[in-house]
């Protein structure tokens, strides 16, 4: 057996026995597997527990519980705040076998679905049944439905279908004890007392480890009418989300914003996507609507034109042009190739943001002789991501640029994290964005749920 210094000797002869060889690795089996698919380091963690069913994440957790045993829930890892990051001493409870989608109700548009499920895995499911899970997000090859709900992931048609907590109706979920809450509710409406489903929700596995869920889908849209728009300036730009929402009757379902640099960045060799527009325009918007006409989608295009609100568009006329314009817009690794990149996503109102992105550019320009803020985001429903490069990726120069993009929210009222979470990256500018009496009562939340801190502890807040 490998020797686990770093762990009560205890903890590791209890989790063999109580969950066997086969679902618990130890030491290079651990240290040898990536932290993240942004990550070029491994896990810290020595002790890795792989449970199959909610009876043995529940198993897992009693032990830890009994033994003050600090515990970090892994899914696809492909959060960006540092949420999963391990230490040496922790164990690492990872979901990857708990990838079974057990059941598909077509007639009432629902699926259940274990924690581990990849996103695009139910996604495909789902449309094979003539249903679709609105949840989508670039990581859906690797991201899971439990990492979804627990960071409440929002990606690309929030501005219709909202953030994950809207397509959950019921969740399983371990506390740090062991103890089972079991909510599998399959009603849209249920409104008996407290919907404790949300509690776990965006806890970022701080309170309890979510198992299972029932998923609410949607039914299949017959059409997928999508645009690439260029747009000479963000007044016009603003004008021509309320022209598109309301021309296409409430069918928009994408409208994501690229800044010029950044266009520009992925539709430029070496990178692979050609430039369905010219690169003059200052900004280029994604636009998608589900269930509408393609007639519908170039009327749009053609009164928008006549009213001087765009500069130019290019429909899909296929399903791969669709896919190529959304190449585009995900094509955010190409940032990297240009030296260490911090990625940040934020919250703000919209007539906001030319001022805001403004100031952080100013900013950064006084702290640094070379910078690059390539801007991108759901512009639609408030959210904006930057990937700032600075030729320098110390901690040191880390900490500057998230001053320069965190503290100016404070004064407009904006949030450090409009979907990706909290984790440990963003944890020092929480009090921007939640009031003082807000996070008091997250940690009293966290008391009552996990006393003994063991589950992700450090992650959000300290207690």
């Amino acid at each position: 057996m490998s020797q686990v210094q770093t762990l009560d000797r205890p903890v590791v002869a209890a989790l063999l026995r109580e969950l066997g060889s086969d679902s618990v690795l130890l030491d290079e089996d651990v240290t040898s597997r990536g932290a993240g698919i942004w990550r070029s380091d491994t896990i810290r963690a020595r002790v890795l527990v792989r449970p199959r069913t909610t009876r043995e994440v529940s198993q897992a957790l009693a032990v830890c519980h009994a033994h003050n045993q600090t515990v970090v829930a892994h899914g696809g890892l492909t959060g960006l705040v540092e949420s999963a990051i391990t230490r040496e001493n922790d164990v690492v409870l990872s979901l990857e076998r708990m990838n079974q989608i057990e059941a598909i109700n077509p007639l009432e548009r629902t699926a259940i679905v274990q924690s581990g499920v990849v996103l695009q895995t139910l996604q495909e499911a789902v449309a094979a049944q003539g249903l679709m899970f609105p949840l989508d997000l670039g990581g859906r090859g690797s991201c899971t439905v439990g990492g979804n709900i627990s960071t409440n992931a929002g990606g690309n048609r929030v501005i219709r279908y909202g953030m994950t907590r809207e397509m959950v109706l019921g969740l399983e979920a371990v506390l740090a004890d062991g103890t089972v809450v079991s909510s599998m509710n399959q009603m849209i409406k249920n409104n008996a007392g407290y919907d404790l489903k949300q509690l776990f929700i965006g806890s970022e596995g701080t309170l309890g480890v979510v198992t299972r869920a029932v998923l609410r889908c949607r039914e299949q849209p017959a059409t997928w009418p999508t645009a690439l728009v260029g747009v000479e300036n963000f007044a016009n730009l603003m004008q021509f989300l309320k022209h598109a929402d309301a021309g296409l009757g409430g069918g928009l379902s994408a409208f994501e914003v690229m800044w010029n640099n950044y266009y520009r960045l992925v539709t430029t060799k070496p990178a692979k996507n050609t430039p369905p527009l010219s690169s003059d325009y200052n900004f280029y918007v994604l636009v998608e609507a589900l269930g509408v006409t393609e007639e519908q989608m170039a009327a749009v295009m053609h009164t928008a034109l006549e009213e001087g609100l765009i500069a130019d568009a290019v429909l899909a006329q296929s399903g791969a042009q669709r896919q190529q314009i959304w190449a585009i817009r995900d094509d955010v690794e190409q940032t990297f190739r240009l030296g260490p990149v911090f990625l940040f996503d934020v919250s703000l109102r919209i007539p906001l943001m030319p001022e805001y992105v403004a100031e952080v550019n100013g900013n950064l320009a006084q702290h640094f002789s070379q910078v690059d803020n390539f801007v991108l985001g759901h512009m639609g429903d408030g959210n904006l991501h930057f990937a700032i490069c600075v030729q320098d990726g110390s901690d040191t120069a880390r900490r500057r640029v998230e001053g320069c993009v965190y503290e100016p929210l404070a004064r407009i009222a904006g949030s450090v994290s409009a979907e990706h979470g909290v984790g440990l990256e963003k944890k020092p500018y929480l009090h921007i964005a939640r009031s003082e009496a807000e996070i008091g009562l997250m940690r009293t939340m966290k008391k009552a749920l996990d006393p003994k801190s063991i589950l992700n502890p450090g992650k959000i807040f300290d207690l």
